[in-house]
């Protein structure tokens, strides 16, 4: 029997008053080009990003400490790079040569955390009104009541915060943070508590919104399903620089690097000689572990790539891309089949990660609860672990 494998939060500072809306170039671009330095516990944080970011979703995707927040803090004007430039719809909103800094609240950049920061003593209209102090309160109605109806909380705008579900307070910040008219929106995993569906619904509804007003809006999370879910473009951070960039796919699917196969959420990562090629059927066989003799080593059929005999690489396989059984597969269309031993079984929420020792290399493999229960699983019991060819990600050493 076979089954398939399957925050730093920070809390928002209050809203700043904003000038009226201005009319702005369709489809802004945001350029950064900043250098930031500052001590941590760890020594010294070193942030140092160049990038430009289009109109529509640009995802920021990393691991907790990878300078993502630090980096939305500059773009809003919260936190002075070192030096650098950032430029919005042509305008220099910092720029170290140039001495320009722009006060945050002059910068109509939208900036929505995870820690929404609504005024509990304000009604939601009052809540999205109140960036817009300077416009005549005929306008600032006006104003808030389409955001609101647009973000389908016309009839939710006389209650408080607390009198309303998380995602109709995830639907409040957006509209005040939208209100203003901003050139670019900042959105730091202010989605992290919905659930999936509630998720999909506000996100779909800002997609709509920004068909009309076209400006880039960069989304942190360290969540790899929200980057295929919402992503036009991904730049992947690590330790204060960009080791990837580019469409989710192409980042994320076939990693280069293995610091991004890490971070793309490839539990397996082994090094590997490269023993035999098979060019007739697109394949090379690699083995696993550097120096490992025959006898005692784990051989995998990977897809073939620029290599020789002999060469060393990197292998990735994704643990939910692996298959388990109790009995050895028959008729199976994958090349590798190795038996291995359960060590250790983690629950993680609603996955099982099993650690099965393959002799030579050990695997982490993801199941769900009721595969763990149907297949009896438990340290020490003898298993299969189903590696399909296509699964296996080279990257160089």
């Amino acid at each position: 029997m076979a089954v398939k494998a399957k925050t730093k939060t920070k809390p928002a500072p209050a809203p700043q008053t904003a000038p009226p809306a201005a009319t702005y170039p369709i489809s802004s671009e945001l350029e950064v080009r900043i250098r930031k330095r500052f001590p941590n516990p760890e020594g010294t944080f070193n942030l140092n990003v160049h990038f430009r970011a289009l109109a529509g979703f640009t995802i920021l995707f990393g691991a907790s400490g990878a300078g993502k927040t630090t980096l939305l803090d500059c773009i809003a004007g919260l936190s002075d790079p070192d030096e650098g430039r950032i430029v919005v719809g042509g305008e220099d909103l910092y720029d170290s040569e140039k001495e320009r800094n722009v006060a945050a609240w002059k910068r109509r950049i939208g900036y929505v955390h995870q820690d929404l920061a609504l005024f509990p003593h304000l009604t939601a209209e009052e809540n999205v009104a109140y960036g817009l102090h300077s416009l005549s309160a005929t306008e600032r109605t006006s104003r808030s009541r389409e955001i609101l109806a647009r973000f389908r909380l016309d009839r939710l705008r006389d209650r408080r915060p607390a009198q309303i579900s998380g995602g109709e307070r995830q639907r409040v910040a957006l509209a005040r943070a939208l209100v203003t008219e901003p050139r670019a929106l900042l959105l730091d995993e202010p989605l992290a508590a919905l659930d999936r569906p509630t998720k999909s619904s506000l996100v779909a509804d800002l997609r709509k919104w920004n068909q009309d007003h076209r400006i880039p809006i960069l989304f942190v999370t360290h969540d790899g399903e929200e980057v295929f879910a919402l992503g036009d473009e991904v730049i992947m951070l690590d330790t204060g620089r960009i080791v990837a960039q580019g469409r989710p796919h192409e980042v994320m699917r076939a990693p280069r690097l293995e610091t991004v196969a890490q971070l793309s959420g490839f539990e397996n990562i082994f090094d590997a000689t490269v023993v035999a090629l098979h060019e007739n059927r697109g394949t090379m066989t690699c083995r696993l572990g550097i120096g490992r003799v025959e006898k005692d080593a784990v051989e995998l059929e990977t897809p073939l790539v620029r290599a020789e005999v002999g060469s060393r690489l990197r292998v990735g396989v994704r643990a939910g891309d692996l298959l388990l059984a109790t009995e050895k597969p028959r008729g199976l269309s994958a090349r590798n089949v190795l038996p291995g031993t359960i060590q250790r079984l983690e629950q993680r929420d609603v996955i099982i990660a099993a650690m099965v020792d393959c002799g030579g290399a050990e695997f982490e493999v993801h199941l769900t609860l009721a595969a763990r229960d149907a297949l009896q699983l438990g340290p020490g019991k003898s298993v299969w672990v189903v590696v399909k060819t296509h699964s296996c990600h080279l990257m160089g050493m």
